[in-house]
């Protein structure tokens, strides 16, 4: 499993098609990539991962707490394109990535569990579509995490 993790002011997502539309204040953009072998394992430890990141400004302007403890929110979206790969030719293959029928419920179990984490629903996309993303990032502060790595 793999995120790209973003500090920001605001963040939405929207589906034009589906009429969809959600958004945050304060808090994280996560997008999420699943790759074969990935597992309830993974998805928890990127959810405390995440919601336990000391990435926001105490009082003395030091990344010291995190989303949690500012009561922020978070919005996580599905890309897949997270497992790009460039080592041949211009045209990426994302063959490390898992089909759409493995990362589907992996996403909506990553959401679930990032949630539970966080002490609050997240907000989320719609695993698939084509989104539009929109942030403003604070900082900016952007972290990559790889489940595998755990580095």
């Amino acid at each position: 499993m793999r995120t790209v993790i973003q500090r920001v002011r605001q963040a939405s997502v929207s589906v034009p098609t589906e009429n969809y539309e959600a958004g945050i204040s304060s808090g994280l953009l996560v997008l999420a990539a699943f790759e074969d072998g990935d597992c309830l394992q993974d998805i928890e430890w990127m959810a405390r991962k995440i919601c336990a990141l000391r990435i926001f400004d105490d009082s003395d302007g030091v990344m010291n707490i995190s989303v949690k403890d500012t009561g922020g929110d978070i919005l996580a979206v599905s890309q897949f394109t997270l497992y790009a790969s460039t080592a041949r030719g211009n045209r990426p293959s994302y063959i490390r990535a898992a089909r759409p029928e493995v990362s589907a419920p992996l996403y909506e179990s990553f959401c679930t569990v990032l949630g539970e984490n966080l002490g609050k629903p997240v907000c989320k996309g719609i695993f698939g579509a084509d989104m539009k993303v929109s942030l403003l990032n604070d900082g900016p502060v952007t972290i990559i995490i790889d489940s595998k790595l755990k580095e």
